[in-house]
C-alpha cells in the first residue's frame, strides 16, 4: 500500500516538474541586446520573390525595436566557421533553389548547427537546396506545391508559442500561398496548420497526408541546433503588417531558445552528405 502511494506521489511530482519546465521554456526571456542575426537572401536560378526587400526591412525594424543586430547578405562566402559563430540565428528569408557555391559553404552551415546554432526559414526557404538531404531534414521538409494565391485559414495549435501568442485561433490570411511540403521530418513540433477546406479553387495537386489540414509552422531540434519554419508570408505587403512581424520575431525568439554561444567542439561535418551522429 505504501509502495502504491509512493508511486502516485512520484508520478505527481514528475508531472509538476514537467509542467514547470514547460512553462519556464515559454517564459524564457531573450536578452535582445546580446543577439546578432544574419538574414540570408541568396536565390539560385529560378523564381525570385519580390517580397525579399520588404522582409529585410521588417526584420531590420524588429532589430531596431528590440535592440538586436541585423546583418543582411546574399554572399555565400559568409558561410565559414569563423564568420558564422558570431550569429545567434541564421534567417533564410525567401531563399530559393541552390544558394551555395561550394560544398565547403554547405559544410560550414552544418557545423554551425552542430555547434548549437539556430535557423529560421521564411516562406520559400523550403524551396532551398532541394537536392541536399541534410538541409531538407534540418528545415523540416522540402517544397512540393502551392495553391494559387488566395485567402485561407491558418489554425493555431500552440497559442503559447511566442510566434503565435498574439494571433487568434483561426488566423485568416487575406491572400497568401498555401504551401505543401514533402519529405517531412517525423520529429517536427507542429505549431499551426493550414486549413485546405477554406481554399476556393484547389489546383489538384494537394497532398492528403494530413487530411484537410497541412503543417505550416513548426520547430524542431536537429543535429545539435534548433530550427523554426513558417510557410506564410508571400505578399510583400505582409511584411508591413504587425501580425506577421510579431510572428517572425517570435520565431526568432523560439529558434534561439536557451541563449548560449556556439560550441564548435561539437561540430563534426566534413562533407554535405555526412551521416548524423546519434
Amino acid at each position: 500500500m505504501r509502495k502504491i502511494k509512493f508511486q502516485k506521489r512520484f508520478i505527481c511530482l514528475l508531472i509538476i516538474l514537467f509542467t514547470t519546465a514547460l512553462n519556464l521554456s515559454y517564459a524564457q526571456k531573450i536578452k535582445w541586446n546580446k543577439v546578432k542575426v544574419l538574414v540570408y537572401i541568396k536565390n539560385g536560378k529560378g523564381y525570385i520573390h519580390d517580397n525579399i526587400a520588404n522582409s529585410v526591412t521588417a526584420i531590420q525594424a524588429l532589430g531596431k525595436e528590440k535592440g538586436f543586430t541585423v546583418e543582411v547578405s546574399e554572399d555565400p562566402g559568409k558561410f565559414t566557421d569563423h564568420n558564422l559563430k558570431q550569429y545567434d540565428a541564421l534567417i533564410f528569408s525567401n531563399t530559393n533553389n541552390d544558394v551555395f557555391d561550394t560544398d565547403a559553404q554547405r559544410v560550414a552551415l552544418m557545423r554551425y548547427i552542430q555547434a548549437g546554432g539556430n535557423f529560421v526559414g521564411l516562406h520559400s526557404a523550403c524551396g532551398t537546396e532541394r537536392s541536399w538531404r541534410w538541409f531538407k531534414n534540418m528545415l523540416g521538409g522540402t517544397f512540393f506545391w502551392h495553391e494559387p494565391g488566395q485567402g485561407f485559414t491558418v489554425n493555431v495549435l500552440d497559442s503559447k508559442n511566442p510566434s503565435l501568442a498574439h494571433l487568434p485561433e483561426k488566423w485568416v490570411r487575406e491572400k497568401d500561398e498555401f504551401y505543401f511540403l514533402k519529405e517531412m521530418d517525423v520529429n517536427l513540433n507542429v505549431l499551426a496548420v493550414n486549413d485546405h477546406t477554406t481554399i476556393q479553387k484547389p489546383a489538384g495537386k494537394a497532398l492528403d497526408t494530413f487530411g484537410t489540414v497541412f503543417p505550416s509552422v513548426w520547430w524542431h531540434e536537429y543535429d545539435g541546433g534548433r530550427a523554426f519554419y513558417t510557410s506564410v508570408g508571400h505578399e510583400k505587403t505582409d511584411y508591413e503588417k504587425d501580425d506577421l512581424r510579431k510572428h517572425i520575431l517570435g520565431g526568432i525568439e523560439w529558434a534561439i531558445g536557451p541563449q548560449k554561444p556556439r560550441n564548435y567542439t561539437k561540430a563534426y561535418a566534413k562533407t554535405p552528405n555526412d551521416e548524423l551522429k546519434k
